[in-house]
């Protein structure tokens, strides 16, 4: 009997999704429900700076992808939440398009040239999860947000690159097999 139980509580916590722990939203920016949160960075853009000794969510969505996309599903409890599955979205693209890159320097330009792409936000064709965020009430607010995803976009693809690749430049196997999962059975062309 004992055995069961313990099976029971090994499958409950394999299904845990990690959650992001920047839940307080007091004080933060938000543009279209999505949360501003301060990056470590020296990419230009809306993001407030962060202490560079305390991790970010670009931090977190690294380090969380590899577990949660394998998620079918991901409850939302902060807004931060949503920025990390916009995050973990974006990190399988990358991850897409560095599979097929065998040095360091092809993967870089293949992820200047993701950074160059159209950056859509909520109401846009393109935009990955139509009710993740809401619709921009003006222009200024739809900027806003386009800057902030780029910004966070760029930093997030250089910090990749660091794990997608090894110190001599060649690809890194147990990360860019990631590439092959699907986040949220989301195809990613």
């Amino acid at each position: 009997m004992q055995s069961v139980d313990v099976h029971c509580t090994w499958r409950s916590s394999i299904a845990m999704v990690y959650h992001s722990s920047f839940s307080d939203d007091d004080g933060i920016t938000k543009a279209c429900g999505c949360p501003l949160l301060p990056l470590k960075t020296h990419i230009k853009g809306p993001a407030p700076a962060s202490d560079s000794d305390k991790a970010d969510i670009v931090d977190e969505a690294i380090t969380f992808f590899r577990a949660n996309v394998f998620f079918k599903n991901f409850h939302v409890k902060s807004l931060a939440d949503k920025l990390l599955i916009y995050l973990t979205s974006y990190i399988n693209i990358a991850l897409k398009r560095l599979e097929s890159c065998r040095t360091l320097a092809v993967g870089t330009k293949a992820i200047i040239n993701l950074g160059l792409e159209n950056v859509p936000v909520p109401g846009e064709p393109g935009f990955p999860f139509p009710g993740l965020f809401t619709l921009p009430e003006s222009e200024e607010e739809a900027e806003l947000l386009r800057n902030y995803l780029k910004q966070i976009r760029e930093e997030t693809s250089g910090r990749l690159l660091n794990c997608a690749y090894r110190a001599n430049g060649t690809p890194n196997k147990w990360w860019l097999a990631f590439a092959k999962r699907k986040f949220m059975n989301l195809v990613i062309l």
